[in-house]
């Protein structure tokens, strides 16, 4: 039976580095290695304040401080880790392609790719690979061919074992994950490399709640599971435009359908729309799957949540618009929250990077507090989106030290992202200190609406 004595993890990003403490603090026998070509990020995993640890994730310090030195540890020197592993993860980027065949849909794969060429370059012994990225179905196959096509008479098994994980609640997903998956060949070698990584797990989850299949249904389980969680996201914000037309109130037909045991409570709380790294990629990919292979209805189907996700933040910039006179130009408008949800540091396809967007368009100058986003990222996502010129976003974009600070003398507020603090806030202070008409634009449903308007504030929240 594989016995598993040494891990090397290549990508040292928002899965792998959390993914690898657990696996570190959980399997004290194992040495685990996680390695990045970025020395700044590696620099930051090895410092020893664990406050700039270089992702932000509840409980996250604590677990690399018990395992960092011990058996976990941060590299740049790859094909050392590599050539000493038994199990090697693959945890890159794999971005949307932004070029030729595929663009703005398929998966970019030029990052794994590298990898399967680094690792049959490097590796002198059998090795486990697994597919830690999230991948578009058959992906392995192109590894399995990389890595079995370089004649050195290495042996290769390739597992999938796509992540779960929400972030602001990696650890906690991690740590009592619902279900962990791991797909492999259906053959005796690949059975064995499946326990190998079985055993992993097992260290400290239940063995029912490791599923095992074909490395095909694993990889299409990951991007299916994030597709049904978008589609309910979509699906509860299109009935929230339907709620405002009406006067019904979102929140309570999303209570009353969330008490159906067979829908559930979970993904209904209407929003300015979703954000991060997987949902949109993950969709996207989906997409240019079932067109590649002709499924044109299943194509448009799942391309809708995208569509309807996209009309969701475009209808609350306007919204911001129309509300304030029909103009916004060389007015003030704050945004409490960039980060694509609270207890996070990314910024990843967040609402807020739109709504800025749209609104510095129309000429407004935008003020953000968020406490875990520097306006160094804020700036990098909005010149990615290359709609004006670097000088004009930071013309029209600043930050501010506080919540107060950056809504003094704001014609309207917008709030992005959840983030606790923002419920506590003094709004009666932040009223007194703002033009009048004074405007809340809710876009998380945060704020007790009867307060806000006793205050004076005109507050609008989606659905509402």
């Amino acid at each position: 039976m594989t016995k598993i004595k040494n891990i090397c993890c290549i990508g040292a990003g928002y899965v792998g580095g959390p993914t690898m403490a657990v696996i570190a603090s959980k399997n004290p026998n194992i040495k685990v290695t996680v390695v990045d070509i970025n020395e700044e990020r590696i620099k930051a995993w090895n410092d020893e304040d664990l406050t700039n640890l270089p992702i932000y994730e509840p409980g996250l310090p604590e677990v690399v401080q018990k395992a960092r030195g011990q058996n976990l540890f941060f590299s740049t020197q790859v094909d050392e880790a590599i050539a000493a592993a038994d199990m090697v993860f693959i945890s890159v980027n794999t971005p949307t392609k932004t070029y030729g065949k595929g663009k703005g849909m398929a998966a970019d794969l030029k990052y794994v790719e590298l990898c399967a060429r680094q690792i049959a370059r490097v590796a002198t012994s059998d090795k486990i690979v697994v597919e830690k990225s999230t991948l578009p179905v058959r992906t392995a196959q192109a590894i399995k061919t990389i890595l079995s096509e370089t004649g050195n008479g290495v042996n290769f098994q390739i597992l999938s074992n796509p992540e779960f994980l929400a972030e602001g609640t990696a650890i906690q997903d991690l740590e009592a994950a619902d279900r962990v998956l791991i797909g492999g060949e259906q053959s005796p070698e690949g059975e064995e490399a499946i326990q190998a990584l079985v055993n992993i797990y097992k260290a400290w989850l239940p063995e029912e709640r490791i599923l095992t299949t074909n490395v095909w249904s694993s990889e299409l389980s990951k991007l299916t599971a994030n597709a049904f969680l978008a589609q309910r996201v979509s699906s509860i914000n299109a009935i929230s435009e339907l709620c405002e037309a009406t006067g019904a109130d979102v929140g309570e037909v999303a209570k009353a359908i969330g008490m159906d045991s067979r829908i559930g409570p979970k993904f209904l709380n209407a929003s300015v729309g979703f954000g991060g790294s997987c949902f949109q990629k993950d969709i996207l990919n989906l997409v240019y799957i079932a067109k590649s292979l002709g499924l044109v209805q299943v194509a448009d189907y799942w391309e809708q949540v995208i569509i309807m996700n996209d009309h969701q933040k475009n209808r609350f910039a306007e919204k911001i618009v129309s509300t304030l006179f029909n103009t916004v130009a060389d007015k003030k408008i704050a945004f409490l929250g960039w980060a694509f949800k609270k207890d996070t540091n990314d910024t990843r396809e967040s609402a807020a990077i739109y709504v800025a967007d749209k609104l510095l368009d129309e000429q407004a100058k935008i003020t953000v507090y968020d406490p875990q986003v520097k306006e160094t990222q804020m700036q990098r996502d909005l010149n990615y989106l290359k709609t004006r010129s670097e000088e004009e976003n930071q013309e029209g974009l600043a930050t501010a030290a506080d919540a107060y600070a950056c809504c003094q003398e704001a014609h309207a507020i917008a709030i992005l992202t959840e983030w606790d603090e923002f419920k506590a806030l003094d709004w009666q202070k932040i009223y007194d200190h703002m033009p009048k008409p004074a405007f809340i634009f809710d876009g998380r449903g945060i704020l007790d609406e009867k307060q806000m308007r006793n205050i004076g504030f005109n507050y609008f929240v989606i659905g509402g």
